[in-house]
């Protein structure tokens, strides 16, 4: 998160319902492109107004509706040169509205990731958020970000642009959050996400996204098979209701060590009360600074029988790895694969968990006059090339 001077507060784009791209390529006629039908996004929720878009670059095509300002599927080249979605979804607005996990593709805020017992103190004030995950809230609360419908605006075939107002008292935060959150690809196969946010009184911020990726393809299988490697010598470890303890420990010699590439499955059930805790990986790894600041990749991850490999690059010093551990094939993706047991996982970068009830993670409160900026990038490419 940077933090600069802003003046005056709120100087943000204005926003417009926007309409699917025209660009004749990606749908600008209204019809089924990539099996996603347009009418099927395109209905009123809690009063706004929510659609399907479409951003596209040399090589890459992003779909994302206003619904939890999400991505909905995200097509790049294979080692063969076939077009695949490598990002899972539903096929419909309501598909998303009714899904027992709510999260799939979604901007995640106020605060992402976990704050223990709903509670935290900020000013001399202690404040209550809606425990959504056992004792703790998780993503913001029960009606996050992900609920939603962000206003939103098409500048150009390659961008899109969502905005939210939170209010005052917003799932219990403090303050008027005004959120812009861009999505735009690029020649060099890229999905940049740009977050800005400004605020009228102190509140913790850590927004991410959570796209829950299989580089083999939505309903090819588990991604145990995938080779991931991290930048991180250190991750934070948690209790059993994976709230961090407090502190960092060494990935050496655990299997927690992704410094070098490892695939998922290779030490996913050993014997680690970290891993039970998690029911497999659910744990923020923490980056190492060399590799924090967008030029270099965070984490690099293969698909097996695809070739794709993905890289992250973030300004943010964590990244959340969670392997799809609690996935129950009880919602139905785009392509009609069922969302079963550790079919995707997610890499979302961010603040330490529960950071603004720990001290020595690092600070997330936005206060008056400053600017929450920050940028994280999923680049593409295939295995050799």
């Amino acid at each position: 998160m940077k933090l600069a001077l802003l003046a005056p507060l709120f100087l943000f784009l204005l926003t417009r319902c926007a309409s699917p791209s025209t660009d004749p390529a990606v749908n600008s006629s209204g019809e089924v492109y990539r099996g996603l039908d347009p009418t099927k996004f395109s209905e009123v929720i809690d009063g706004g107004t929510v659609g399907l878009y479409w951003i596209k670059a040399d090589s890459i095509e992003v779909a994302l509706t206003n619904y939890g300002g999400r991505v909905v599927g995200l097509w790049v080249p294979d080692i063969n040169g076939q077009m695949t979605d490598v990002v899972v979804g539903m096929g419909s607005a309501q598909g998303f509205v009714s899904s027992t996990e709510p999260y799939f593709g979604a901007t995640i805020g106020r605060v992402g990731n976990r704050i223990a017992n709903g509670t935290f103190s900020l000013d001399g004030k202690t404040y209550s958020t809606p425990t959504n995950d056992s004792l703790h809230t998780l993503h913001g609360g029960g009606q996050g970000f992900e609920r939603v419908v962000w206003d939103v605006s098409q500048p150009d075939t390659r961008t899109i642009v969502f905005h939210y107002l939170s209010p005052d008292g917003d799932q219990g935060f403090p303050g008027n959050l005004d959120v812009t959150v861009t999505y735009a690809v690029d020649d060099q196969r890229r999905l940049n996400i740009d977050y800005v946010a400004t605020t009228d009184a102190p509140t913790p911020v850590n927004l991410t996204n959570h796209a829950f990726f299989n580089l083999n393809g939505e309903g090819s299988g588990t991604i145990l098979g995938h080779t991931l490697q991290i930048s991180a010598s250190e991750y934070t470890p948690v209790d059993a209701t994976l709230i961090p303890v407090g502190s960092q420990a060494s990935v050496t010699d655990t299997p927690f060590d992704f410094t070098a590439p490892h695939t998922i499955g290779e030490r996913i059930g050993a014997d680690d009360e970290q891993l039970r805790f998690g029911k497999g990986y659910d744990h923020n790894f923490v980056l190492n600074e060399a590799v924090i600041g967008g030029q270099q990749a965070v984490a690099t991850v293969t698909g097996d029988q695809s070739g794709i490999v993905m890289k992250v690059y973030t300004q943010e010093p964590g990244l959340q790895f969670y392997s799809g551990n609690f996935m129950k094939g009880q919602n139905g993706f785009k392509s009609g694969a069922k969302d079963d047991y550790r079919s995707a996982f997610a890499l979302e970068t961010q603040h330490f968990p529960d950071a603004i009830n720990q001290e020595g993670f690092g600070q997330t409160v936005l206060r008056p006059g400053e600017r929450y900026e920050t940028r994280s990038s999923y680049g593409f490419g295939v295995v050799g090339r």
